[in-house]
């Protein structure tokens, strides 16, 4: 409400009108044809559908289409990050049995594969920058808690302005060392956020575990925000591949962009990994995991028969007619901006979906389910829309599920996605302050006419 102070509720409720209609005529959407008059491309995107490139980067390529003779062409999906392949690092990890999310932060911040003395020297750094400053969690976390871990995280960042004694430095050496930090740190502030969360708001017993230093980040967040600390191996290492799959993304995706914007303006990084963190809490972005397992209830609800295609697709029909679920006619975790054919982290976490399904027979109906939707609703939108672009599963449409069969609660779903992707922004932060050096700064049509100005006794 506004005037929250204001000692008469009916006066405010009053104001809040008059002003909510005032607003009515003046905040109206611009129409699409409105947009192409003045050759304007919405959301950074052309008609085609590719992104208006908006600078350069060399720490994550996102491939899912080529352009020849102007023609877009779907391909496979590919993610590399400093050249190399997401699928042969998460492989690599995996045939050794070893956590690579670490070897991916060094990767992404320092531009370079670590040998295996430089990798120990890194993951031990992580490990002892992992305590919060004294006094933190108390005053930061605890006495001011959050009903939402993504707030909870992005005012924790922001806190830790004041705890860094030289926080403006934009040298290359203390930016890296402030990456670090927020590396380590972040599944710290996320998991005593969502301690907090659950005995303020869902009256639980408040249980704090203390980081551990010789601990991979995947084995340390589990230890975290489990209150007998206890975990397998096996859960460990899929959460590391949850956290290597997440860790980048392209400088276009909102996030990475956001974090690149905020440091064009030669600003702290506290104040650049707040801005991204904002960004990633929207459902349109990073939330959108949570997204897909409030729409994949609603599914498991209202459809008798799981197993039955038509009566599956039936159900997908009513939801992009905008008759089911949230009204906006959206199948969330399906299709892309940029992936056509594939995405490949959703190829990864699918495989890793089916694994652990098949370890817990209770999710083998419901990971079927997912199946499902994936096959079916690019049939059902051809149907619908008419429109037969490719149209493949993203990788929010298993992450959730892959969390809740870890059983990791959902309201930490999306502040994962973020203790993984800040070694991106880190890494995008650097290369826009010390590689651009200019102040992101576009330009946006004025589609007005001026107005000469009105006295206010001629009004």
């Amino acid at each position: 409400m506004l005037y929250r102070n204001t000692s008469n509720t009916e006066e405010t409720e009053d104001l809040e009108k008059y002003f909510q209609k005032k607003a009515e005529g003046v905040y109206l959407p611009f129409s699409n044809d409105t947009f192409k008059k003045f050759d304007v491309k919405r959301g950074l995107r052309n008609d085609d559908g590719t992104g208006v490139t908006a600078g350069l980067t060399s720490v994550g390529s996102v491939k899912g289409y080529i352009m020849k003779d102007g023609v877009k062409t779907p391909v496979e999906g590919e993610l590399r990050y400093r050249g190399y392949s997401l699928a042969d690092i998460v492989k690599s990890c995996e045939n050794d049995r070893r956590f690579g999310f670490e070897e991916v932060a060094y990767l992404l911040l320092l531009g370079q594969l670590p040998n295996k003395e430089s990798l120990e020297k890194f993951s031990a750094l992580i490990g002892k920058m992992r305590p919060l400053p004294d006094g933190f969690a108390e005053d930061m976390i605890l006495k001011a808690p959050s009903g939402n871990i993504m707030n909870k995280l992005a005012r924790s960042v922001l806190a830790s302005y004041s705890y860094d004694p030289n926080p403006d430095d934009i040298s290359p050496s203390n930016l890296i060392r402030q990456s670090v930090e927020l590396i380590a740190r972040l599944p710290v502030m996320a998991a005593y956020g969502y301690e907090a969360k659950k005995h303020y708001y869902d009256g639980k017993s408040l249980i704090l575990h203390r980081p551990q230093e010789n601990l991979s980040t995947a084995e340390n967040l589990l230890y975290m925000i489990r209150p007998d600390n206890k975990y397998t191996k096996e859960e460990a290492e899929m959460l590391d591949v949850m956290l290597m799959i997440h860790a980048e993304h392209g400088g276009g995706n909102n996030s990475a962009f956001t974090a690149r914007v905020v440091s064009s303006s030669g600003t702290d990084t506290y104040s650049a990994i707040a801005a991204a963190i904002g960004s990633l809490k929207g459902p349109r972005h990073g939330g959108a995991n949570a997204k897909v397992m409030a729409m994949m209830a609603n599914i498991e609800e209202n459809v008798d028969n799981w197993e039955d295609r038509d009566e599956v697709a039936q159900y997908i029909e009513k939801i992009l007619r905008k008759e089911a679920f949230d009204g906006s006619g959206l199948v969330y975790g399906m299709g892309h901006a940029i992936y056509t054919l594939s995405d490949p982290r959703a190829v990864l976490l699918k495989e890793k979906a089916q694994l652990l399904a098949e370890r817990n027979p209770e999710f083998l109906k419901e990971y079927r389910l997912y199946n499902l939707i994936e096959e079916l609703t690019p049939e059902v939108f051809l149907k619908i829309k008419g429109s037969n672009k490719p149209m493949c599963a993203n990788v929010d449409l298993y992450a959730g599920f892959v969390y809740k069969m870890l059983g990791i609660p959902e309201p930490m779903y999306t502040p994962l996605f973020a203790i993984s992707r800040v070694v991106g922004w880190c890494a995008h932060r650097l290369e826009e302050v010390l590689g651009c050096s200019r102040i992101i700064r576009p330009a946006y049509k004025w589609i007005i006419t001026n107005k000469d100005y009105v006295d206010l006794n001629d009004r």
